[in-house]
């Protein structure tokens, strides 16, 4: 390897005595290789070949990518080269160069010394092989990039999934797929960014660092501001943010941005995540529900737009109007035995759990058995409603049930995908639920409960119109829409143990 290494810098040194510029930027591409591909796919060559004898058709195409292929026979030589778009085929003979500066040329010889992972510049025409593969016929090359380390093997790509989520951009190289699936990452989150506009929402942004954690359940990382000496602490949600926003008279807002949780990894957890919250006055989580639904069925007509087989994820029937189920009866449907309603028989059988602490009331309770028992079996997107109110510090207490919060948790594929419910703005009742939290805190060490937030109390006092508000976990939709085993797969830049 050390060879090799040596070798490619041997090659830029011989460049750099030449007197030429190593890493020259004045090369600008004219078309993108999926934009010349799909101009010239269903042309002949014997069109191609009357194109390029036509004064007024012999375009010349300017491309640059990265080489991926590199095949020197003699006088003729083959390249393939990629850019984010697709990959090419180059075909050189040993006069390239002489076309455009009608003088002898050295630039083939350069060629036959150019290594995987260099980026060049070519200039030529469409062409087809005798085999029929379109091609650029070039006439003429420039590197633009010396690589100076060598590439995974071109048959075999990047398979090592280590090295895959360490050195995302050696992956999106080697691998075609990884690209693909970080555009459509990309088109899915524009999808929601626009559906959620033309439902007349405003994208707002809130603080990353808070005084206070809140918003969920969850323990926060911890940092520490020098000039006002106080720690912060990174957002586990914007939630009560963006209901101060509600208070203040925007009536529809969403944000997409990261969140930050110091908890557990898993392929349906990292650390570092991005969620979708949004919040809508004068709604119930009866709305949003329903508003959820067409989301989903928007991003899916868009992926049918981008040519994504939509009709199943991962063995899941992706239909609206998805199934809703209280999650009470979930759980006796799962465990027939056992009366939902009786706090003793909740506890005796939730103690065969690892994460059951005797501490743990009828809702927690309830909550447990559920997580265990019924989440891995929702493939089919199911609506889980009815919460109780002890696991709800945020949600309305409903009207005609005062155990029971007006909540929804959205599952797929065995895993949480989005959480809603109509809000609470009743500020004493808010405040009391904050108390409870933070005996819960004090009593049992619980390090996800929440604090007491005061100012968000203040806010609610000045009178939070009805509303309802949701978040939906970005990295876990679009890992299940794009058929990937973990998030991991659909994250640039995933959390990582040091080496």
């Amino acid at each position: 390897m050390d060879d090799l290494i040596q070798a490619r810098r041997n090659k830029l040194q011989t460049i750099k005595d030449a007197g030429s510029i190593p890493f020259p930027n004045s090369f600008s591409p004219s078309i993108t290789i999926s934009e010349f591909t799909d101009f010239f796919q269903k042309k002949t060559r014997e069109e191609l070949e009357a194109q390029e004898r036509d004064p007024e058709e012999n375009i010349i195409y300017r491309i640059a990518g990265r080489i991926h292929l590199h095949r020197v026979m003699g006088k003729t030589s083959f390249a393939h080269i990629g850019d984010h778009s697709g990959r090419l085929q180059l075909y050189l003979k040993e006069n390239i160069g002489e076309d455009v500066s009608h003088t002898p040329s050295d630039q083939y010889q350069a060629f036959k010394k150019f290594d995987l992972g260099d980026i060049v510049g070519v200039c030529g025409y469409p062409y087809r092989t005798q085999k029929g593969e379109l091609s650029l016929r070039v006439i003429k090359i420039e590197l633009l990039t010396k690589s100076l380390l060598p590439f995974p093997d071109k048959h075999a790509g990047l398979a090592d999934l280590e090295t895959r989520y360490r050195q995302r951009y050696l992956d999106l190289i080697a691998n075609p797929e990884s690209m693909a699936i970080f555009q459509s990452r990309s088109h899915i989150v524009q999808a929601i960014r626009i559906f959620m506009v033309q439902k007349h929402f405003l994208e707002v942004e809130t603080p990353m660092l808070h005084p206070i954690p809140g918003g969920a359940n969850a323990r926060p990382f911890i940092t520490h501001h020098n000039t006002l000496d106080v720690d912060l602490y990174l957002r586990i949600a914007p939630e009560l943010y963006l209901k101060r926003l509600i208070v203040g008279g925007l009536t529809r807002v969403f944000e997409i941005n990261r969140n930050f949780r110091n908890e557990g990894m898993s392929p349906r957890h990292n650390p570092e995540f991005t969620m979708m919250e949004f919040y809508q006055a004068y709604a119930t989580h009866e709305d949003l529900m329903h508003l959820i639904e067409n989301l989903f069925n928007t991003i899916q007509v868009h992926l049918v737009m981008a040519g994504v087989d939509t009709s199943k994820y991962r063995g899941c029937q992706f239909r609206a109007p998805f199934r809703r189920i209280p999650m009470a009866t979930a759980v006796q449907q799962a465990v027939s035995s056992l009366d939902v309603s009786n706090l003793e028989a909740l506890r005796s059988h939730a103690v065969r759990y690892k994460s059951y602490h005797d501490s743990m009331n009828r809702g927690e309770l309830l909550s447990l058995i559920f997580e265990e028992e019924v989440q891995h079996t929702l493939l089919d997107p199911t609506f889980i409603t009815d919460f109780p109110i002890e696991i709800s510090p945020l949600a309305r207490r409903s009207d005609t049930r005062p155990n029971i919060a007006e909540r929804f948790e959205l599952y797929m594929n065995g895993q949480e995908l989005a959480n809603g419910f109509s809000e609470l703005n009743d500020p004493d009742d808010q405040a009391d639920r904050f108390r409870k939290q933070v005996e819960s805190r004090q009593l049992t060490g619980n390090e996800e409960a929440m604090f007491f937030d005061e100012d968000y109390i203040t806010a609610l006092q000045y009178g939070m119109p009805p509303a309802a508000g949701a978040g939906i976990g970005i990295d876990r939709l679009v890992a299940i829409l794009l058929d990937q085993p973990s998030i991991k797969d659909v994250i640039l830049f995933p959390t990582q143990r040091p080496r």
